[in-house]
């Protein structure tokens, strides 16, 4: 009995503290940019995605900027503001980054796969790495930047 007890308690620490671990991405974070914000969240699948939720130029000719370099026809009228850029991101305990995931960039209109991570416990400083064909050592790093909500 006080065996079971002590592996109970070890796995509800462990679960916990993943817990912690993993929800450290959610937030809002101002792009390498500047001109824009991402909110990123877990959603009730258990995977991460962050979706735009300011602007620093919303609109484009009096109307809200639309995701024209979209290769999709059907979706370059979507509005940038709100698009999921973020998509379906799970926490890896072991290598501490949430992977598996993808980011498309609505300035080519081209989706990557992407994996994310904190360096030095600087939970204020989200580095993102796109790259393509499964090959992790190429691709495109940015750091992304913790901050408030913008209005």
């Amino acid at each position: 009995m006080k065996k079971l007890l002590i592996i109970l308690s070890l796995f509800f620490f462990i679960t916990a503290s993943y817990g912690q671990d993993a929800d450290k991405i959610k937030g809002h974070w101002l792009t390498a940019k500047g001109t824009s914000q991402v909110y990123i969240y877990k959603a009730t699948n258990g995977k991460y995605y962050g979706k735009i939720d300011w602007l620093e130029e919303p609109n484009e000719n009096g109307a809200p900027k639309k995701d024209t370099e979209n290769p999709d026809a059907k979706l370059k009228n979507r509005p940038i503001l709100g698009l999921v850029l973020l998509n379906g991101f799970s926490f890896d305990a072991g290598d501490k980054e949430w992977e598996n995931g993808t980011i498309y960039d609505p300035d080519n209109g081209k989706t990557y796969d992407c994996y994310m991570w904190f360096e030095n416990g600087d939970y204020n400083t989200l580095k993102i790495k796109g790259f393509v064909l499964g090959m992790r050592f190429m691709g495109r790093e940015t750091e992304w930047k913790r901050e408030a909500k913008r209005q």
